[in-house]
């Protein structure tokens, strides 16, 4: 999948756990941990504003595109 999710950097640049994000934005520490391993097809913008202002970042910061290597 070309969209990588660099959660998990945020948040050890951050020291901050999982646990502590998803109850300051609100949301299942379950969803959090789906966010971070990139096994959700999608992220709410809003939930990625929360991210974005607890963090200090930006949403480049939190997800990356890397396209797939082009057919020869």
């Amino acid at each position: 999948m070309p969209i990588i999710v660099n959660l998990d950097v945020m948040l050890a640049k951050r020291k901050m756990r999982s646990r502590e994000l998803a109850e300051r934005i609100g949301i299942a520490e379950q969803n959090v941990s789906l966010l971070k391993s990139g096994k959700v097809k999608g992220v709410r913008f809003d939930t990625l504003e929360k991210i974005c202002e607890i963090l200090g970042c930006q949403p480049g910061d939190i997800l990356e595109y890397q396209p797939d290597e082009a057919p020869k």
